[in-house]
Order: C-alpha cells, then structure tokens, then sequence
C-alpha cells in the first residue's frame, strides 16, 4: 500500500455523508406502510431502535477510533485475525447482498416517477446499470464516493423533512390530525415493529470499512458514526409519526409511495413526483455506498491473504477497482437471478440474512469495545447495545441466524483454501498500525 495524500481522503462531512447515505436507502421507502397499522408501537419502537442501535454505534465508535485502516484492523488487534476474517466476511456478503435488493429498489422507486412506470424485467436492467454506472464513479476514489454521499443525502432527505413540516403546518393551523392506528401497547407488538425500524437503521457501520482513506480516524470515525445514527434516527421517529398523523391508516398500507402520496395530498401532483424521484435518489445514494464499503471489505480481506490477490491491487489513488468490480458482479448476479419469479423468494430470504449477518458484526464491535476496558458508564452503554443486539437477533428469525453461522462457517473454509493456494510473495502485506494523519475535516 502507497501513502495517500490527505487531500484525497474523506474529511468528517464527507464520511458522515457516508454514514447517512448508508442507512437512508431504500428500507425508508415504504416503511410507513409496515409502521402504520402498529399505531404507537411504531414510536416506541423507534424510541427502541434508536437507543439500542445508538449503543451498538456507540461500541463501534470505541473500537474504530484507533486508526483509519478498516474494520478488520480493528477487530484484529482485539479479537484476532480468524474473528476479524469471519466478521469481515459475513459483512462483506450482506454489503453485497444488500447492493443487489438497493439496485433494484433504486430503479423500481425511479419507475414510480416516470410515466406508465417500467416492467419488471427493464427495472431488472436499469438497476444492472446503476450498479455498472456507480462502479465507474468509486473508480475515481474515495472523495468521489463521499462527494456523491453529500449530494444524496442532501436530497434524499427533503421529502422525510416535507412530510414533517406538512404535519408542523397541520398542527400550527388547528387542523385535525388523522387517527392514529389503535393497536394495543405490547410486548410482542413493539417486537414487530422493531423489527422493521432496526431494519431501516443498518447501516453505520460503513465509516469503519475504508481502508486508510479517512483523515485524523481517531476523530472523524467516531463523530461520523454518532452523529450520523442521531440524526436519521430522529428524522426516521419524525417522518413516519408524521405521514401517520396526516394520512388514514388506511390509506397509508395502500400507498406504494408514502411520501409522495402524503405530499401530493397536501401540495399537489409535481411535488409529490419530485418526492418519488428524491426517493429513488435516496436509494441510489446508498447503493452507491454500498459498491464502496463492497469494494474496501474485500480489498482488506485480499490484503491479509483471505481472498484471492488480484483483489488486493489498487491504484495511485488506493481504489480497489479489482475487488469493486468483483463485488459489483456478484450483486448483478443475483439481479439478474431475481429476474426470474421462482428465484423470487430466495432473493428476499438472502436479504433477510444479510440483516442477519450484519448483526454479527455489531456484538462483535461491542465485545471488541469491551477489551478496551472502557469506563463504568461506557461499559454501561456497550451492554444496553449487546441486549439490543440479542433482541434483534429474535426479531431476525432463527432460520436467517442459523443461516448467517453457515456463511460464516462457508467464508472460514474459503480463507482456508486461500491461505493454502496464495503464496507468501503474492500476498502483498497487510498495513501495519499507522499514526493518524491529516488534519481535521
């Protein structure tokens, strides 16, 4: 690996760019739709997820702020290299995994903003070339990725703002809210609903997957990390309390597009176009994290001897175009699977353990966090994060949890075979842990 120069690496806007524009994707999309029939259970659930997930990030942010070489660094120096490889691994999937369903969610949300809509099979290739088109923009390195992030996020966040400011408007005026659905306050209730908002909320973790592209990471790494989860967490409890007060529940579980329907109710047809585009953006945005955070786990991996070598080479800029383009063809291999219907429900099941998947990550920085011996009261939090993490393990089902330990199992026979097949002198070696460098963003 060659030194970068700061210039080129991501500054603090730009990797908590990186942070929102990976969780606001398409799981906000129509979560409204989910949310709505669960009435209060929903706003407690967010109250839930937010605190467990900002716990989880919490724990994240501890382990991350020792350097900026990428998550499997830092699990090393904690957990060791065979934990490290198996956590990278399993995220390294459910990134990729996740890449195929935003591809396609991004071209069928962009088929809702266009006249007569797109059959299945043309949002099938569109969202090959959106896959194909972001992987070209990540070639140009890394603060080309976060100057994309800045630019979604800033748009994929106007119609979650406009539901809440027509609910603002609502309430200022003295008009009546809608009724809020009147589903019983449970246990098993807030559960489901976790379930969904946990969903929604995955996705911080991406500041810790670049490798060595991320100035002063002591600093920037953790502030990107929290403030990213604060800030969609509170704008996600926000917007979908909002469509819920202004439009029926009824009406919500109907809607494809909640929030251009919420807002096309209140301000006419070419708002709420504008909304179902700023949707399609949103989870265009986070595809394009996703070919990134891709690209990087699988380069840290070749690195280390873990994958095949051709994937660890990189350019004068430090992109793994390699390991990018590998990433990227095996998430158009499963659109192009999901193509044909029968193929259907495998593809939602992969997402589903993709989820899974990530989760393993989370116990697995938190654990980490914990060797660092922190303080009482970081401690503290590290465990409200490993008691979350337990019950969205429960919300994720068994099948996807006991499917999530076989590709972890699949991913430690593959580093096996690879540590046997690349030579010592073809495995370029692995960064050692350098100073931070750069000055603040």
């Amino acid at each position: 690996m060659t030194e970068l120069d700061p210039k080129q690496m991501m500054g603090r806007w730009m990797t908590t760019a990186l942070v929102i524009g990976g969780m606001i994707g398409a799981g906000i999309v129509l979560l409204p739709v989910s949310l709505a029939p669960l009435g209060y259970n929903a706003v407690i659930a967010w109250v839930v997820s937010g605190t467990g997930v900002l716990a989880l990030a919490y724990a994240l942010a501890l382990t991350a702020r020792q350097d900026g070489q990428g998550i499997q660094a830092y699990l090393e120096r904690l957990l060791g290299p065979t934990i490290a490889f198996a956590i990278t691994w399993s995220f390294w999937v459910s990134v990729w995994v996740g890449n195929a369903a935003m591809g396609v969610a991004a071209a069928g949300a962009l088929s809702l903003a266009l006249p007569g809509g797109l059959s299945d099979q043309s949002i099938a290739y569109l969202a090959i070339a959106m896959v194909v088109f972001l992987a070209i923009v990540n070639a140009f390195g890394a603060r080309a990725t976060g100057g994309t992030a800045i630019i979604t996020v800033l748009i994929k966040i106007l119609p979650l703002v406009g539901v809440v400011v027509i609910a603002a408007l609502r309430g200022a005026n003295g008009h009546p809210f809608e009724a809020i659905a009147p589903l019983p306050i449970t246990f098993d209730n807030i559960a489901t609903a976790s379930a969904f908002t946990l969903f929604a909320l995955l996705g911080f973790e991406n500041a810790t997957a670049p490798v060595d592209k991320v100035r002063n990471p002591n600093r920037t790494i953790p502030f990107a990390i929290l403030a990213g989860v604060a800030f969609v967490a509170i704008l996600y409890l926000l917007c979908t309390t909002a469509i819920s007060l202004v439009m029926p529940v009824d009406a919500v579980m109907a809607s494809r597009a909640p929030f251009a329907s919420a807002i096309g109710g209140e301000w006419g047809m070419i708002p709420a176009l504008l909304a179902a585009f700023a949707m399609a953006v949103s989870a265009f945005g986070c595809l394009s994290v996703g070919v990134m955070i891709a690209g990087e786990l699988g380069y840290s991996m070749a690195l280390r001897g873990d994958l095949p070598s051709v994937l660890a080479r990189a350019d004068r800029k430090e992109t793994p175009i390699v390991s990018q383009v590998f990433a990227s063809a095996l998430a158009i291999g499963l659109i192009l699977a999901n193509m044909d219907q029968s193929t259907v429900g495998l593809f939602n099941f992969l997402i589903l353990l993709g989820t899974s998947a990530t989760l393993w990550l989370y116990v697995a920085g938190a654990i980490a966090a914990l060797r660092t011996r922190p303080a009482p009261l970081s401690m503290a939090v590290i465990a409200v994060g490993l008691l979350f993490a337990g019950f969205a393990f429960y919300g994720a089902g068994m099948k996807a949890d006991l499917w999530s330990i076989v590709l972890i199992a699949i991913g430690l026979a593959v580093r096996m075979v690879m540590r046997r097949l690349n030579s010592p002198a073809a495995i370029p070696p692995a960064a050692a842990p350098a100073a931070p460098r750069g000055s603040s963003a």
